[in-house]
């Protein structure tokens, strides 16, 4: 335990002093991630997954799952600490990070499929499943189509629907003048890779937008100990949509995290910790 102290109150001073700014509006940047013990491409599903493996053998493992847009790289904050005592699994979801989008179609339930697919290529029988954002939403199909896999779920930020969102994004497509450049001539690598961002973003929207739409009676089959987790400021997910996630869920904690918003992991990693650990020993 005094390891893991040490751990934590390291990368808190590597997130930097203290700012004026509420911490709830505040974007620290993640520090390095340490070294993996492993690390690879599984081949599932149609795309290539990377995934990193922390504290190989020191016990009982954790699935790390990101939120939407970003990487198993949000987790630094978390993997040192969470490694001294656990194998911790990190990896990429579809179409993002490292990993590749593949043909089909963006939808929550596939980039939950992929995750059960890495889980049998790494021989991992179960898991205490902590997600964010999207990775929330990963881990609640997961709990309902595959509740074997999971020793316990902690789903920080998810919504069941997109009216569980305090807004929900617009589908934006771009006009057919964004493919060319100004003068008529064809893109140049600056605008291809400008136009390719804006093309992945739109996938994003639409996901955001459409899914996920889990029932009341989807997620009163749950039966795996779960917590439903929502920081005290988030501007994402409406506070009352998380309660109701909580109250349908057979046995289910709603715990509110105290002066974060949506990215709690990075605005305060010793309380979000402590949550974890709680939950656990609990």
């Amino acid at each position: 335990m005094f390891r893991r102290a040490l751990v934590v109150i390291c990368l808190l001073l590597s997130a930097g002093p203290a700012l004026a700014v509420p911490k709830w509006q505040r974007a620290p940047a993640p520090p390095p991630m340490p070294p993996a013990d492993e690390s690879g491409f599984a081949e599932v599903n149609g795309i290539s997954m990377f995934y990193s493996l922390y504290g190989k053998g020191n016990g009982s493992p954790i699935l790390l799952i990101h939120g939407g847009l970003s990487s198993g790289e949000v987790w630094s904050f978390e993997v040192p600490a969470l490694s001294w005592d656990h194998e911790v699994i990190v990896a990429d979801s579809r179409g993002q990070g490292r990993s590749t989008h593949g043909l089909a179609r963006l939808t929550y339930h596939r980039m939950a499929e992929d995750y059960v697919a890495l889980l049998a290529r790494l021989q991992v029988d179960k898991v205490t499943l902590v997600g964010w954002s999207d990775g929330a939403i990963i881990g609640l199909d997961i709990a309902i189509h595959h509740p074997g896999l999971l020793a316990r779920l902690f789903a920080q930020a998810p919504n069941a629907t997109p009216d569980g969102l305090t807004s929900i994004p617009e589908i934006d497509p771009p006009p057919l003048s964004d493919s060319l450049s100004p003068d008529g001539d064809a893109p140049d690598p600056e605008e291809k890779a400008k136009l390719k961002e804006r093309a992945r973003e739109r996938v994003f929207r639409r996901l955001w937008a459409t899914e996920p739409n889990f029932s009341d009676a989807d997620l009163a089959r749950i039966r795996v100990p779960t917590e439903i987790v929502i920081g005290d400021h988030d501007p994402v997910i409406r506070p009352e949509h998380a309660a109701h996630i909580a109250a349908v869920i057979p046995g289910a904690r709603l715990v509110v995290l105290k002066d974060v918003g949506h990215p709690a992991h990075s605005q305060d990693p010793q309380q979000y910790l402590r949550a974890i650990e709680d939950f656990m020993g609990g």
